[in-house]
């Protein structure tokens, strides 16, 4: 088998050259070029898809209704909120990108996840590592390891040959910037690199139905290191969100193939490593000894499951010719907009305050169903008067002051039920028609309604 040609392609316009170069010579733009391998002669390729009237081989083409979308089979990883992150459990033959700032936790639940999957014939492949670091790490958090194969390897041609002999289910790669194949001359960590070694095992885990699970660097944007594409070739991409003064970790699905994305898995950092929240929605919640002003609780919806957050504010005096508007887990420009909806259509005057809004736990809230809770919190921190703490609230707020509804009201309003909570103030859209028990749902369609409710 001849070695495959090394080329280079711009990053930008796509272009080839056979080269390295400062400058690509088709768009002009500068430092672009990266290497890459050519996938076949352009001999083979002519020769392939040659004589189209001649039959394919091997290939069987089925209608839609003839596949069982049943057919997908699941096992459980031991971790229910793992579990629900993937969408319900492991699919033979997926792959799995996880990836996450350095020591919030990732080689730790991996190790967890693996030693529970004894009967898989897991092997856990580490670039990084050394075997006594691991064995340390697996005495350290008390796990019974005796089934787990460890490996430590770099280069992508003897992982693929050393689980064809061993032949596990599952494997994990840490992390897939450590890896590089022969294809390449360059070195472990650079885009070309890491877009061919993750080619190869993606390759692998389709072929022979193995789980294999790639752990990934971020930068410190916290985006995902190497390529884009690499977010594209994997069927899972996992995010490890957290404080790293907070005890406690998200881990988030931003894609999925086989379930839902921005599913949210909660987990808190002990001694024995990552244990699972079973109430979630109580983390995210402030202990007052008092109701305060500028506190509300809202229904928010991660993926399939409604969580309890609470959604701070504090307007103050600005002294400033320009006042500050600063969020935390909330979008900084759809503050700007609430503000001046307010105004408009609620008659509140903030253009002279300094607004602060802040989501307490460090979860990050990116739906438009906070836009009421916000709203209330800031004419609560305004006029220094509190909401009362059996009311939950959630709902849209348009540029003409209307409350629309949003996705899975009725959830959201039995997650509140079950809390505790007696009043919802909510968009008239998602107000049930049958009476919820132990809440009384109030339905508003204006932002003067839902600041009248509250008073």
């Amino acid at each position: 088998m001849a070695k495959a040609k090394i080329l280079y392609s711009c990053n930008d316009c796509g272009a080839e050259a056979p080269k390295w170069a400062g400058q690509c010579s088709d768009c002009g733009a500068w430092n672009t070029l990266i290497e890459i391998t050519s996938s076949a002669p352009a001999s083979s390729r002519t020769t392939r898809y040659a004589g189209f009237a001649g039959e394919a081989k091997g290939l069987k083409v089925q209608r839609l209704d003839e596949v069982n979308p049943n057919d997908v089979a699941r096992f459980n990883t031991g971790s229910g909120e793992f579990d629900r992150v993937l969408g319900g459990g492991l699919v033979p033959g997926s792959v799995v990108l996880l990836g996450g700032d350095p020591g919030i936790g990732k080689s730790t639940l991996l190790l967890q996840i693996l030693t529970q999957l004894g009967e898989l014939n897991p092997l856990y492949i580490t670039g990084e590592e050394s075997l006594q670091q691991v064995s340390a790490r697996a005495f350290r958090l008390g796990l019974k390891a005796d089934d787990l194969k460890l490996l430590i390897e770099t280069r992508v041609e003897d992982i693929l040959s050393t689980a064809q002999k061993e032949k596990p289910r599952v494997m994990v790669i840490d992390s897939i910037q450590t890896m590089y194949t022969d294809e390449l001359s360059s070195a472990p960590g650079a885009v070309a690199q890491v877009r061919e070694s993750a080619a190869q095992l993606v390759r692998y885990a389709k072929q022979t139905q193995t789980t294999i699970f790639l752990v990934g660097h971020v930068t410190k944007e916290g985006t995902l290191a190497g390529p884009r594409v690499l977010e594209h070739m994997v069927d899972t991409v996992l995010y490890f969100e957290g404080d790293s003064g907070s005890r406690y970790r998200l881990i988030r699905a931003i894609k999925n193939r086989y379930g839902a994305v921005n599913e949210l898995g909660v987990f808190a950092m002990t001694d024995k490593g990552l244990r699972e929240v079973s109430n979630p929605s109580a983390i995210f919640l402030s202990q007052h000894a008092e109701v305060v002003p500028g506190s509300v609780v809202m229904v928010t919806l991660e993926g399939s499951r409604p969580l309890l957050v609470e959604v701070q504010a504090l307007v103050d005096e600005s002294h400033l010719s320009n006042p500050r508007r600063v969020t935390t887990g909330l979008e900084h420009n759809r503050l700007a907009m609430l503000l001046a909806v307010l105004h408009r259509h609620g008659g509140i005057v903030t253009h002279d305050q300094d607004v602060f809004a802040n989501v307490v736990g460090g979860v990050r809230v990116t739906e438009t169903g906070a836009d009421l809770a916000v709203v209330i919190a800031i004419k609560s921190s305004l006029s220094n008067r509190t909401v009362p703490a059996d009311i939950i609230v959630f709902g849209e707020i348009g540029l003409a002051g209307e409350i629309r509804p949003v996705p899975n009201g009725q959830e959201r309003l039995h997650e509140a039920a079950k809390h505790g909570f007696k009043r919802a103030i909510v968009p008239k859209g998602n107000k049930p028609q049958k009476p919820i028990n132990g809440i009384e749902v109030i339905g508003v369609t204006r932002l003067d309604e839902a600041l009248n409710a509250i008073d």
